[in-house]
C-alpha cells in the first residue's frame, strides 16, 4: 500500500522549503550574468531518448476516451504529463515531454478534453499545485494534432495537478455540439471559466453563482491542504443542443457540500442550484446517459484521493426532476467514499462506481445494468476473511505490482487498485474498461464476463506511460547498469533498461529511496536509504543490488536523508533526517556520531580512498580523512550558500570533485576541485547547473565525460562535455525536456555517451548519442560484409497522419559471430527517415542502409540487434519487402 504520493513532488523537488520556494527552482528568474563572464559556445548533439521501463508507479487520476473515435483515449497523471493510447501497440505515448525547465508545474494535469467533433483536437488543464511551491500560474494546452504539438493560453490563477481533490472531475469539457466553446472549473475561489474560440482566450463566468468552498484541512499554514478545491466537473446533456450550436443544458460540479451541483438550461447564461439535491457530501463525478435522461453522482465526504470515509451513489432524471439514492451498499456500511464512474454508452443502463479510498483489504469496483437498480460487486466475502472475486489479476507483464507483499486475508496481493478515481467503459466496446490506480493503469477486455457469471481479466495497461519521481541514480562499473532511487516505489536494478525488472528493492521495502551508493572498487557492494513508516531506514546488498539485507538505525532516525559508501565498500557514512551524520565499520551493526559537520549535510564518499568522504551545508564542504568519524570544514569559499546541490567525486582520481548547484538570488554553477575540495574553481562558461555526473569518456579523450542538467549560453537543458568541462554539448532539445530534472544525472561507465536523466514524474529517461565520434558510441566499421544466415522483424509501433514509428530486429541466424554490419532495403511508397537511432544511416530515394554503432557492432551467433526510427509517408505505409546484408537476403518475419 503507498500513500506517500501526497507530496512527492515537493518532496523530490524542495528538500527545506524554508523559504516557502523551492531552492532547486529558483531558476525560474534568469540570473544576471556577470560582464567578465564569457559565454559558452554550446554545439548541439541528436540523441534518442527512451525511458528506462518500469510500466507505471504513480497516480493516474483520469482517463478519457473520445466518444466519436474508436480506440483514441487519454490518460492524465498528476506530475507527469498526459498520454495517449496507441491501440497498434496497446501502449501508451507521451504528450507533454516539451515542458521546460522554468514552467516545470505544467506537467501536472489536472484535467483532460478529447474534442468527439474533431477527433484531433485535445485540450489539457495545466499546473501542480495552487500555492507557491508551483512558480507559474495554470494554463490550457490546446492541441490540433493529438498532443503531438501544443499551444499554450496563460490563466491568471493556478491549477492543481497534484493537489488535493485532484481525481474529482473531469473540469475541463469542450462543447459536445459547438466544440469552439469549453469550460474550466477552478480551484482557490476562482469560479467557472469559459472559451468560446477553442480554447486560445479565456474568460470567467461571472453568472455562475458558487465558486466552492470545500478544504481538506484549513489549519494547513502551507497553503496546500487549505486550498478551496474549487469546481470540479462540467458535464454537457448533448441531447440539448443541435451540430454547430451551443449546447443548452449544462451541468457543473463544485465543492461544496450543500451546494453540489448547478445547471444552466440557457447555454450557460445563467444558473442554478438543481433543486432537491442530496447533501453533506461532495459529487466528486458527475456522469450523464442522454439516452435514458439520467445523471449519475459519486459522492464523498472528502475530497480524495487519499480520504474519504462515507459515500452514496445518486442518479438525477433530467426530464422529471426526480433524485434517487442508489448507492450500491447502505450509507453506514461504507467505510469509503465513491469517486471512479462511468457509463457504458453502448449499453446505458449499465453504469460502475468504485470505492475509490478503500485502502483495506482492497478497492471495491460496483456494476449495476439497470440503471443503478441493483449492483453486483467485483469481489465478496465468502466466509470472512475469505473472498470471492469475480475477476482474476495477470500482473505478469509489471510483476513488482505485487508489492513483494504476501498478505493475511482478506488482504490479496496484487491489489483490485486503490485510489481508483478514473474508470472508464470504453464507449465502441462494452468488454473494454480501463482505470487507473495510484501505481498503474489497469484495464480488461473481456468486462461483459462479469454479467454471465464469469471471471473477468485485470492486466496492466500501461507500458509507456512512466510515472516516477527520481530522487537518485547510480551506473556501476560493472553488474546491472542502472539502479535508481524512487519515490513512492523505493527503486530498482535494471539489468535490461527496456524491460520492466520483476520486483522493486525488498527487504527493507521502502516507500521512497532518497539516496544510494555503491563501493567505487566492490560494486557488487550497495547501500540505499530512504522513507519508511516503521522499520530500517537502510539496506545494504552484497551482489550488485539484486539481494537485499535491513541495517539498524541510529537513535533518532525519521527519514532517509542521504548516504556514502566507502570506495572499499569497508564502510558508510549516513546523514538521515532526524539526527545528525553517522558513520559505522560492516553493515551498519552499530553507528558512531561523525564529529565536525553539522545535520542535515549531504555526503559522499572519494572513489579511491576509502577513508575520505565529503560533505556540504549551507555553503561549506566538510572533509574526512578517517572513514567519517571526524569532519573538517573546508577554507573553500563563494559556494553556494544553500542547500540546493550535488556534488560528485570522479571515480578513479584521489580528490576530484565536481559540485554544481545554487540560487538565482546568489552562487549558483559548476564547482571543480582536485584537492579533495580544499579549493574550488568556478566554471565561467556555465551560468547555472544542478546536477553532476560521470560517464565513459570519448575516444582519445583522457577525461571521463560529464553530464549535467544545466544553464549554459543562456539555454537550459541537458549537457555533455569531453573534454573536462572547456566546451559542452547539450543534448536534449526542446522536445524532450520533461520538466524538471535537477535530481540526479549520471553517464554510463560502460557506452560511451549513455547517459541517465532523473525526472519528476516521468521516470527514468536515457539516451544515447548519434555522435560517430565518441568511443563506442561512434559509428561503427564494417569492412567485410558478415558471413551467415539473417533474419528480420519490421514493426510499425506508432502511425499518425503524415508519419510513423517503426523498429527493426535484425538476427544473426548463422553460426559465426559478426563483427559489424550493414542492413540494406527500399521502401515502396516513398517513406522517408527522418531520425533513426541506435545506428547509422544514409538514405537515397527509396534506397535505405543502416549500419552498426561501435557500441553495437558484433552480434553473436544466435543474437539479435536493434534499431528505430521515424519516418515520414503520404497515402500508404506499406512494410519493405526484403532486407540484405550485402547480397545475402534476410528471412523476414
Amino acid at each position: 500500500m503507498r500513500r506517500t504520493r501526497i507530496l512527492t513532488a515537493v518532496l523530490a523537488l524542495a528538500a527545506g522549503l524554508s523559504a516557502g520556494t523551492p531552492p532547486a527552482l529558483a531558476a525560474s528568474t534568469p540570473r544576471a550574468a556577470a560582464a567578465s563572464t564569457p559565454t559558452a559556445t554550446v554545439a548541439a548533439d541528436t540523441y534518442t531518448w527512451k525511458n528506462a521501463r518500469i510500466d507505471g508507479g504513480g497516480f493516474v487520476p483520469g482517463i478519457v476516451f473520445n466518444r466519436s473515435e474508436k480506440n483514441l483515449a487519454y490518460a492524465r497523471t498528476d506530475i507527469g504529463g498526459a498520454y495517449r493510447w496507441v491501440q497498434a501497440t496497446k501502449s501508451w505515448t507521451p504528450l507533454l515531454d516539451s515542458v521546460g525547465w522554468n514552467e516545470w508545474g505544467h506537467t501536472g494535469v489536472v484535467s483532460l478534453a478529447s474534442d468527439s467533433v474533431d477527433p484531433d483536437r485535445v485540450y489539457a488543464a495545466v499546473g501542480t499545485y495552487t500555492n507557491g511551491w508551483d512558480p507559474t500560474n495554470g494554463a490550457v494546452l490546446r492541441s490540433s494534432d493529438r498532443g503531438a504539438s501544443w499551444r499554450k493560453a496563460d490563466l491568471p490563477f493556478k491549477l492543481g495537478g497534484n493537489m488535493p481533490g485532484r481525481g474529482m472531475g473531469e473540469r475541463l469539457a469542450v462543447d459536445p455540439n459547438k466544440n469552439s466553446v469549453l469550460y474550466l472549473g477552478a480551484p482557490s475561489g476562482k469560479g467557472l471559466w469559459r472559451s468560446t474560440d477553442s480554447g486560445a482566450s479565456w474568460s470567467q463566468v461571472t453568472a455562475f453563482p458558487n465558486p466552492g468552498n470545500y478544504v481538506q484541512d484549513p489549519t494547513d499554514t502551507s497553503g496546500y491542504a487549505s486550498d478551496n478545491q474549487g469546481v470540479v466537473w462540467v458535464t454537457f446533456d448533448e441531447s440539448t443542443g443541435t451540430r454547430g450550436n451551443a449546447t443548452q443544458t449544462v451541468y457543473v460540479g463544485v465543492a461544496d457540500k450543500d451546494n453540489a451541483v448547478y445547471r444552466s438550461t440557457d447555454g450557460g447564461t445563467t444558473w442554478s442550484r438543481l433543486a432537491g439535491q442530496p447533501t453533506g457530501y461532495l459529487a466528486h463525478k458527475g456522469v450523464l446517459d442522454a439516452v435514458n435522461g439520467h445523471l449519475y453522482l459519486a459522492y464523498s465526504d472528502k475530497g480524495g484521493p487519499y480520504d474519504g470515509g462515507k459515500g452514496q451513489v445518486w442518479r438525477y432524471a433530467t426530464r422529471t426532476g426526480t433524485w434517487t439514492n442508489i448507492s450500491p451498499v447502505a450509507e453506514a456500511d461504507t467505510y469509503y467514499g465513491f469517486s471512479g464512474l462511468t457509463v457504458d454508452r453502448q449499453h446505458p443502463g449499465t453504469v460502475m462506481a468504485t470505492a475509490y479510498s478503500s485502502w483495506w483489504p482492497d478497492t471495491q469496483i460496483f456494476r449495476s445494468t439497470d440503471s443503478g437498480g441493483t449492483w453486483t460487486k467485483a469481489w465478496d466475502y465468502t466466509s470472512y476473511p475469505n473472498r470471492s472475486n469475480r475477476y482474476t489479476v495477470d500482473v505478469s507483464s509489471v510483476p513488482w505490482l505485487t508489492f513483494g507483499a504476501n498478505p493475511s486475508p482478506p488482504e490479496q496481493t496484487p491489489k483490485l487498485g486503490w485510489m481508483t478515481e478514473g474508470l472508464e467503459i470504453d464507449p465502441f466496446d462494452s468488454a473494454r474498461m480501463m482505470y487507473g490506480t495510484g501505481a498503474t493503469v489497469y484495464g480488461t477486455e473481456n468486462l461483459t464476463d462479469w454479467d454471465s457469471g464469469g471471471r473477468f481479466t485485470v492486466k496492466p495497461m500501461v507500458q509507456g506511460l512512466e510515472e516516477t519521481a527520481v530522487n537518485d541514480l547510480a551506473s556501476p562499473p560493472s553488474g546491472a547498469p542502472l539502479l535508481s532511487a524512487l519515490g513512492d516505489i523505493g527503486g530498482f536494478r535494471h539489468t535490461d533498461l527496456t524491460k520492466v525488472p520483476s520486483m522493486m528493492y525488498t527487504s527493507p521495502n521502502l516507500t521512497s529511496t532518497t539516496s544510494l551508493d555503491y563501493a567505487e572498487t566492490d560494486p557488487n557492494t550497495v547501500v540505499r536509504v530512504g522513507d519508511l513508516d516503521s522499520g530500517p531506514h537502510i539496506g545494504f546488498s552484497t551482489d550488485n543490488g539484486a539481494n537485499w539485507f535491513a541495517g539498524s538505525d541510529p537513535s533518532g532516525v525519521t527519514g532517509g536523508g542521504t548516504v556514502a559508501a566507502a570506495s572499499d565498500g569497508g564502510r558508510f557514512v549516513w546523514s538521515p533526517a532526524g539526527t545528525g551524520v553517522q558513520y559505522t565499520t560492516g553493515f551498519g551493526t552499530s553507528w558512531s556520531a561523525s564529529a565536525g559537520i553539522p545535520a542535515g549535510a549531504i555526503v559522499e564518499s572519494d572513489r579511491v580512498d576509502p577513508k575520505t568522504f565529503y560533505g556540504f551545508k549551507s555553503g561549506r564542504f566538510y572533509v574526512s580523512s578517517d572513514g567519517g568519524a571526524t569532519f573538517t570544514a573546508s577554507a573553500a569559499a563563494n559556494l553556494p550558500a544553500g542547500d540546493g546541490v550535488r556534488f560528485k567525486a570522479l571515480p578513479g582520481t584521489k580528490g576530484d570533485v565536481w559540485l554544481a548547484g545554487g540560487a538565482s538570488d546568489g552562487a549558483y554553477g559548476l564547482w571543480h576541485s582536485t584537492d579533495s575540495g580544499a579549493t574550488f574553481t568556478k566554471l565561467s562558461n556555465v551560468d547555472q547547473a544542478d546536477t553532476i555526473g560521470f560517464g565513459k569518456a570519448a575516444t582519445g579523450a583522457s577525461y571521463q565525460t560529464l553530464y549535467t542538467s544545466a544553464k549554459i549560453g543562456g539555454v537550459r537543458g541537458i549537457f555533455r562535455s569531453t573534454d573536462k568541462g572547456a566546451s559542452w554539448t547539450r543534448i536534449n532539445d526542446d522536445a524532450h525536456q520533461w520538466g524538471w530534472t535537477g535530481a540526479a544525472v549520471t553517464g554510463d561507465p560502460r557506452v560511451y555517451g549513455r547517459v541517465y536523466v532523473a525526472t519528476n514524474g516521468r521516470g527514468i529517461v536515457y539516451g544515447d548519442t548519434s555522435d560517430s565520434g565518441g568511443g563506442d558510441g561512434g559509428g561503427g566499421t564494417d569492412p567485410t560484409p558478415p558471413t551467415g544466415a539473417c533474419s528480420v522483424t519490421y514493426r510499425i509501433t506508432n502511425q499518425w497522419q503524415g508519419g510513423f514509428q517503426a523498429d527493426v530486429s535484425l538476427t544473426n541466424t548463422g553460426s559465426a559471430a559478426w563483427a559489424g554490419w550493414t542492413l540494406n532495403w527500399s521502401f515502396a511508397d516513398g517513406q522517408k527517415i527522418t531520425q533513426l537511432w541506435n545506428a547509422d544511416h544514409t538514405q537515397s530515394g527509396a534506397a535505405v542502409s543502416a549500419r552498426n554503432l561501435g557500441w553495437n557492432a558484433n552480434v553473436a551467433a544466435g543474437s539479435t540487434v536493434g534499431f528505430g526510427f521515424t519516418g515520414s509517408w503520404t497515402g500508404t505505409n506499406t512494410k519493405p519487402a526484403a532486407f540484405k546484408m550485402g547480397d545475402r537476403t534476410c528471412a523476414v518475419s
